[in-house]
């Protein structure tokens, strides 16, 4: 009785999830006028039309024939939603819109894709001691690939002009008195990096393992995140004509582009705009501000400060002022996330102004440190000692170890709950500028 009660709950469990996060991506879908289901808000980025389609693919092709033996219905479709493009990568799509299926072809498909695994699902998870040994696992990838893509087709329909969505203008929040921009000081300790498998049944992705012991010397950290206003006195200060601040490369790359902001900010005469999901307001200087890892390592450079390492995160984060202390599973503790704690898990399109969220601080007071963008660090997206690639997706984080990406941590607006636990790592390259990214700065 016991097993069936337990297979049925596992059942639920996973098939609700599924269930939300394919809620998460339609709903992200329907806010795009049909009319401009084609276009390409990013250059860099395939069309709107493609992720209809990919979502779908990526669970069938994971899933049918490795999981459940079903043969292939649409072969053509299985390839062509199959691979995304890696932003600032090798040239530039080139592809029409005419290049692509009718949206009701690619919608077919969809609701095909689902209809047969839902079921094959269902029955599969009914069955407990049958079927694939990693069909849990696989389930789980798919549910966080896609509320991964969730919150980056956000970044894509942020771009997206705000007549072409179907939304309201964005709202101000009501400033809170902000936390002040200190340092604050994080004492010697050791940080745990990677996956604690306490029970033995946590699901995380491969570069989250294995988990790992490393010592974090004395450093200090900003209480808050670098703010808009804050970055705007960088600029005002000269800092992108400033070439001993950024790198060769990063410098080319600004003035290519001759691009002299943020790219969720635009300039009217002497007005800033912070361009919202729906509409523009004006430069809220109490939010963090989002921009690429190049543009914040050369605030950082300015102030004569560094980012912090991932471990260095980990530490103002979770750890604990005792030598002996336990590390918390959330910077506030171990209570399960809420809103209270952060801005996370879709209930915002835009961020809050910084230390919005008293409760979600951490040990030694650090605020949003979870929620409100992801934080970069000047780490470098590594395998960690002893890691395996997924066997059933081996390029998930193995592609990506080639020194172009730096991780990220914490999560934004965007970021669903289950993605907020401490071993979770997000990377981007550092150039570029359209994902919900702040930081803080550190003094080692």
């Amino acid at each position: 009785m016991g097993t069936i009660t337990s297979a049925a709950r596992l059942r639920h469990d996973l098939s609700a999830r599924l269930d939300d996060a394919r809620a998460r991506t339609d709903e992200l879908f329907a806010i795009v006028r049909n009319e401009s289901i084609y276009d390409r808000p990013i250059s860099e980025r395939h069309r709107i039309i493609f992720y209809v389609g990919h979502l779908e693919a990526f669970d069938w092709n994971l899933l049918a024939e490795r999981a459940f033996g079903l043969r292939p219905f649409q072969r053509t479709f299985d390839q062509l939603f199959s691979f995304g493009i890696d932003p600032v990568g090798g040239g530039l799509p080139t592809d029409k819109p005419s290049d692509w299926p009718q949206r009701d072809e690619i919608t077919s498909y969809v609701h095909a894709v689902r209809d047969k695994l839902d079921e094959a699902i269902n029955e599969a998870l009914s069955k407990p001691d049958k079927g694939h040994p990693q069909l849990r696992t696989m389930l789980e990838v798919a549910v966080e690939h896609r509320l991964m893509h969730a919150e980056t087709l956000a970044y894509m329909l942020h771009r997206l002009p705000s007549e072409k969505k179907i939304g309201e203008q964005i709202t101000r929040k009501a400033a809170k008195p902000r936390v002040k921009p200190d340092l604050t000081e994080i004492p010697a300790g050791r940080a745990t990096l990677g996956l604690v498998k306490e029970k033995g049944d946590e699901f995380g992705w491969d570069n989250e393992m294995e988990a790992h012991e490393v010592d974090v010397p004395a450093f200090s950290i900003e209480k808050c995140n670098v703010t808009n206003g804050d970055y705007l006195r960088f600029i005002q200060a000269g800092g992108y004509k400033n070439r001993a601040l950024w790198d060769d490369e990063p410098w080319n790359w600004k003035t290519a582009n001759n691009v002299e902001h943020p790219a969720f900010w635009r300039r009217d005469g002497n007005l800033w705009l912070y361009r919202g999901m729906f509409g523009e307001v004006r430069l809220p200087r109490d939010w963090p501000v989002y921009l690429s890892h190049a543009e914040a390592t050369a605030y950082a450079n300015w102030l004569g400060r560094k980012l912090p390492t991932e471990a260095q995160f980990h530490r103002a984060a979770y750890g604990s002022p005792k030598t002996s202390g336990t590390e918390r599973f959330y910077p506030w503790g171990n209570e399960a996330p809420t809103e209270r704690h952060g801005n996370f898990d879709f209930h915002s399109w835009e961020p809050s102004p910084v230390g919005s969220h008293p409760a979600g601080a951490s040990a030694f007071d650090v605020q949003d440190l979870v929620g409100n963008g992801w934080e970069w660090t000047r780490t470098e997206f590594a395998p960690f000692p002893g890691f395996k690639a997924m066997s059933f997706y081996p390029g998930y984080s193995a592609n990506f170890f080639d020194s172009k990406h730096y991780v990220m941590k914490g999560g934004s607006p965007r970021t669903a709950a289950c993605m907020l636990r401490p071993s979770f790592r997000n990377w981007f390259q550092r150039h570029y500028p359209y994902v919900y990214a702040t930081f803080r700065c550190v003094e080692d």
